[in-house]
């Protein structure tokens, strides 16, 4: 069996170049199987943090009408992020069919329309209506009221740390994505 390494970051600011073996497919050995506690893991902390706030996102933006589907293509028209389906499918990290179900129930709530575009018949832009954008204007207050609340207790510099933890371990998430995406071809 061949061995493999990892580059892990080494602060929350800057990467590092220390390679560390791969012990079974794993960068590090922070959990051992013999007395794993899932609830305890840092994915299914994540995943239970990610909960709560999109929970009370939801409450907060449900007067809106929106769902917590809605919300992030809400977001993502109105600052800009993308103009065609297609765009907002890939931002949104949904597929095709998915996102023209969830565009069908914003244009029968009256947040958004599809315009086919005239220079290729293939292309469907978005845009947000008056009334759409006038809802996903509130978004990025209900997100930070409810983050900020999340984050209470914490001091500035805490949560730069956080942050930069937080930015290493994606970017850790990409490198093994992009070794087993090398490894499949």
């Amino acid at each position: 069996m061949k061995s493999k390494t990892a580059s892990l970051p080494a602060s929350p600011q800057a990467p590092a170049t220390l390679e560390t073996p791969l012990c079974g497919g794993l960068p590090a050995e922070f959990y051992c199987a013999s007395d794993y506690d899932a609830v305890q893991s840092t994915g299914a902390l994540m995943r239970q943090i990610l909960n709560s706030v999109s929970q009370q996102v939801t409450r907060e933006l449900e007067p809106k009408g929106l769902t917590n589907a809605q919300w992030v293509p809400m977001l993502k028209l109105y600052l800009g992020k993308a103009s065609t389906v297609a765009e907002l499918a890939r931002v949104c990290q949904l597929d095709a069919g998915s996102m023209t179900r969830l565009l069908d129930r914003l244009e029968a709530k009256g947040f958004c329309r599809r315009i086919r575009s005239s220079e290729d018949r293939r292309v469907v832009n978005i845009e947000l209506t008056p009334e759409g954008r006038e809802a996903a204007k509130e978004i990025p207050a209900v997100l930070s009221r409810v983050q900020n609340a999340h984050l209470a207790g914490f001091t500035m510099d805490e949560w730069q740390n956080l942050k930069g933890y937080l930015r290493r371990i994606l970017e850790t998430a990409h490198t093994l994505q992009a070794a087993n995406e090398k490894d499949d071809k």
